[in-house]
């Protein structure tokens, strides 16, 4: 009897996913435990595992298709999967003696016409487009796994098949001595050189969220420069001793984790939450720290930043990067966050304004660092110098608050043994 392969719960506030691939094809072995689909969420990505032995019998959904929690995307029935190819080789020569077969409306010889129109390799939804838009699979070259054809691989046919074709040339004589003109590129020739490449559900969830949080918050970003020196030289002399006997990498981060949190503290409303006509003060340090993947910007938190020491800091920020460049953060990665701080610096920006991670009222935009002239105490001089921009909702926080808590940052880190006294 066959076994329904539903969509998993997704975790908190998570409805729908979208599917991503299918890592087996229809007809295909599975063992209890394997994975059988990916699927996409608005913050991670994961595997949707088979839970008995026996054959992928059929896909209900296919890539790029959007599912909810409980829906059956596909079956699997008992078997050992696929006939040996030595048998699939046999039985068209078994057709070819029993022709009365095909011609009286049998169905046995089905199943090896739908492989060579490329039938065999297209999920149930995807012959019905195919159908809707009188596409012939066989001319279908398929882009999923195991050459199975998806819905992007019949509607990219489609858009091929219902361009105009480009009028034919016609010859013009040569003229001695003329400069011929230069023929200009048709839309067509454009076209050719075009790619369609589908949008993940990350980006566009991420895209969605940003369009949100500037539509929503009344965003104003206000600016500072901190000068890195005390900060580089500590560094210098100790991250050689600190890494031995932590076995962390001392970065900048966990300075300015430690500065945020010192400057949360003294100004509560920046780390809080807007909730109707209600501000919802939170006594926790939960930061969110922004991480670049090939499929976007996540944001993983610290958990409890301000019980954590330097090593901790640097340690949890370590594991939670390595973690969302493999693929492998979990919903619990990325709950929550009271604020969030975001490093520019590490691609070169100068400058920047960071858009706010709703439902958070700020957001620290930290940037590269880099030499310049500044006046100290009446002489130039050249120091290590970094911006520093907070994004905050006017609604939560006046503009003086704001500026005053960036302050509070350039000055924590301008004197790093002051942060000892912020954990």
């Amino acid at each position: 009897m066959a076994a329904e392969i539903h969509v998993p719960e997704l975790g908190e506030s998570v409805a729908d996913a979208t599917v991503g691939r299918w890592l087996k094809q229809e007809g295909e072995a599975v063992k209890s435990g394997e994975a059988l689909v990916e699927l996409e969420t608005d913050k991670i990505n994961f595997e949707v595992e088979a839970e008995q032995d026996g054959v992928l019998e059929s896909i209900s959904k296919d890539e790029g298709e959007t599912v909810n929690v409980g829906e059956v995307i596909g079956t699997i029935g008992e078997g050992d999967g696929a006939a040996p190819e030595e048998e699939q080789e046999e039985q068209p020569q078994a057709e070819q003696q029993e022709p009365e077969a095909e011609h009286s409306g049998d169905d046995t010889s089905n199943g090896h016409r739908e492989l060579e129109d490329g039938a065999g390799r297209a999920s149930p939804s995807v012959r019905k487009l195919a159908q809707e838009y009188e596409v012939d699979l066989a001319e279908v070259t398929g882009s999923g796994s195991g050459g199975r054809i998806t819905r992007d691989d019949v509607e990219r046919l489609i858009r091929e098949q219902s361009r105009p074709a480009a009028p034919e040339k016609t010859e013009e004589p040569e003229r001695d001595g003329e400069a011929q003109p230069v023929p200009a590129a048709s839309a067509d020739g454009r076209a050719a050189l075009e790619e369609r490449v589908r949008v993940s559900r990350r980006r566009q969830t991420i895209a969605q969220r940003l369009v949100e949080s500037q539509q929503t918050a009344a965003m104003l970003t206000t600016f500072n420069e901190v000068d890195m020196s005390a900060v580089m030289e500590l560094r210098k002399r100790r991250k050689d001793s600190f890494q031995e006997r932590t076995g962390t990498r001392l970065g900048f981060m966990s300075f300015f984790t430690k500065a945020a949190i010192g400057a949360l503290k003294a100004f509560p409303k920046v780390n809080a939450e807007l909730q109707g006509s209600e501000l919802i003060l939170k006594k926790y340090y939960d930061i969110g720290v922004a991480v670049s993947t090939d499929e976007g910007l996540v944001v993983p938190v610290i958990r409890d930043a301000d019980h954590k020491n330097f090593a901790e800091i640097e340690q949890g920020i370590a594991d939670l990067a390595t973690k969302a460049r493999e693929g492998r953060l979990t919903l619990e990665d990325l709950r929550g966050g009271t604020f969030t701080i975001t490093n520019g610096g590490i691609f070169g920006s100068l400058v920047s304004t960071p858009i706010l991670t709703m439902p958070q009222v700020a957001i620290l935009g930290m940037h590269k660092i880099q030499e310049r002239p500044v006046v100290v105490e009446g002489e130039v001089t050249v120091r290590p110098m970094m911006y520093l921009a907070l994004s905050y909702d006017h609604r939560v926080i006046d503009g003086a608050e704001a500026v005053s808590f960036l302050v509070r940052i350039k000055e924590l880190v301008e004197d790093p043994e002051s942060l000892l006294l912020e954990g």
